[in-house]
């Protein structure tokens, strides 16, 4: 591209903006030149016969001659003439036309806003300012003037007081006053209730409740000899807590449905679970005392599942109660074969009872249309109470069983800091606007609850002369596999778990000389695997939505 470049639009051609404003008042303008015999004037300049827009630079022999520029009102607005200017107010350069000019006829740029006096100023002045102070709060996270203008019209500003108290002629150009007052200001929102608060109480209670039933086991210790006693009411109690765990998971699913199909759940299951339990101790065992041992153990866990996942964990509470003073008595004297059997079978009566007065209850809803779930989705859950139960045998069997009650009884602090794993992590997705930054904050969060709940594992643990090691290793494994499954994912953690039950099982049971070793690796590796699942899939923010 060569050659002079024209810098006005249309290379002069076209009218500006401001002309074609002009131009709309051309005919009282015309008159108005006609009878004065000057020229036609425009909104930016004027047009002499030539047909030059006044506008116009000039040639370039006029700039270099000195000849002045005939500029237009537009462009000079150090000589703009007053409304009311009579003829020659401009000394006649411009040839400006005798007589006022309406404000109707004066293009835009010209109307000039009325400046109030100084003295007016300071009286409304004050007044606007308490005023802005007031309403601070409100005007402040404005967008927009109108915004305020709303505001006042919530106070009742009338018209009157607007333009006498105020100084001003109407509601928004009080309102746009305000507005360039106050500063803006975009104050955060309340923090919404956390919906997944824990109940301290409730949770305090269920890790007492896990714990307070193996006071039974001292009052009837004469009931089961042997080891093959032993392995009937160990097989027992597995699959009771396998059963209990799938159980629990369907009940809740059904009782999403409605509160009849919850009972009617868990009034079938409860009892299979039991007679399953039952037969699997008689198996083992045979005919005898363990096995009636083992019938009760089986009966008195479908009891307290259905309490806990029905939510009345204070009457299962109400139910173990006698077995506190009763073993509390072997510290001082002998109570006898009547108060050693007697109170154990006044807890089981008690909370079969209350658990088939809990169903009946249930049934008594009105039933709720809906299809049932398919059984393979409780599958999971149930495979994970095997691997748990076997995982916690097996450490009991080395010679340290006083440290599982110190992990039955951190199950309540466990469910209580699952819950606080979901409310910081909704938290966390409040206060990160990035994928990375809630990734971090997430992992944070985990290793703040898993160190939680590991850190009262170990001098428990040291208490009760067991292994720290394996234990906070067993902890970090079911911990994080709960937390895995409060989020629906059960395949995952359940597979790594029974691995790890199977790996330490066999070792176990060829009496390895790295018996003791196995607990830690192999739960030291589940735990490790299931937190990298865990920042893997709860580390995005559609897992907490």
């Amino acid at each position: 591209m060569s050659g002079p470049m024209s810098l006005e639009p249309d290379d002069g051609r076209e009218d500006t903006l401001a002309l074609r404003l002009a131009r709309a008042h051309g005919p009282a303008r015309g008159r108005e030149a006609a009878r004065t015999g000057g020229p036609v004037r425009g909104g930016t300049g004027t047009r002499h016969d030539g047909g030059r827009r006044a506008g116009h630079r000039g040639t370039v022999e006029e700039r270099a001659a000195g000849r002045p520029r005939e500029d237009g009102l537009a462009l000079r607005p150090g000589q703009l003439p007053s409304p009311t200017a009579g003829p020659g107010a401009d000394g006649g350069r411009n040839g400006m036309n005798a007589g006022p000019v309406p404000a109707e006829d004066m293009p835009p740029a010209l109307r000039l806003p009325r400046v109030p006096h100084p003295a007016q100023r300071s009286r409304t002045d004050a007044p606007v300012d308490r005023l802005a102070a007031e309403l601070a709060e409100q005007i402040g996270p404005a967008v927009h003037a109108y915004e305020v203008a709303a505001v006042l019209e919530s106070e009742g500003l009338t018209s009157d007081v607007i333009q006498h108290k105020y100084g001003h002629p109407d509601l928004f150009s009080l309102a746009a006053d305000l507005y360039g007052r106050v500063p803006r200001s975009f104050p955060e929102p309340p923090a919404p209730p956390d919906p997944w608060t824990p109940d301290h109480v409730r949770c305090a209670l269920r890790g007492a409740l896990f714990a307070l039933p193996a006071l039974a086991y001292p009052l009837v210790p004469r009931m089961w000899h042997g080891h093959r006693d032993t392995l009937a009411l160990i097989a027992a109690g597995l699959l009771s807590w396998a059963w209990g765990q799938a159980l629990g998971h369907r009940t809740y699913l059904r009782l999403a449905t409605g509160p009849r199909e919850a009972g009617r759940t868990m009034l079938v299951g409860a009892p299979a679970g039991a007679v399953l339990a039952s037969a699997t101790g008689l198996a083992v065992a045979g005919p005898g005392t363990a096995a009636v041992l083992a019938v009760g153990q089986s009966c008195y866990l479908a009891a307290a599942g259905v309490l806990l996942v029905l939510g009345r964990e204070r009457l299962l509470l109400c139910a173990l109660l006698p077995l506190v003073p009763g073993a509390g008595l072997l510290f001082w004297w002998e109570p006898g074969p009547l108060p050693r059997i007697g109170i154990p079978l006044l807890t089981l009566v008690s909370a079969m009872a209350a658990a088939g007065q809990v169903i009946r209850e249930k049934l008594k809803a009105p039933p709720v249309p809906g299809t049932p779930c398919p059984l393979v989705r409780s599958v999971p859950y149930g495979l994970f109470g095997l691997a748990a139960g076997v995982l916690v045998a097996f450490s009991a069997r080395q010679g340290h069983t006083l440290s599982i009650v110190v992990l039955t009884l951190s199950m309540g602090s466990a469910e209580w800091l699952l819950y606080r794993f979901r409310g910081l992590s909704v938290s966390a997705l409040r206060a990160t606007g990035t994928m990375r930054g809630f990734r971090l904050r997430s992992a944070a969060v985990l290793a703040l609850c898993l160190l939680c709940y590991l850190l009262p594992l170990i001098p428990g643990a040291l208490l009760t002369g067991a292994d720290p090691v394996a234990l906070a290793a067993l902890g970090a494994t079911l911990w994080t596999a709960l937390l895995l499954q409060a989020f629906g994912i059960a395949w995952l953690p359940a597979g790594i778990c029974a691995t790890a039950a199977a790996g330490v099982a066999v070792v176990h049971l060829l009496d390895a000389p790295d018996g003791p070793l196995a607990l830690r690796l192999y739960c030291g590796a589940a735990a490790i695997a299931l937190a990298v699942c865990a920042l893997r899939s709860l580390g995005r923010p559609t897992a907490h939505v």
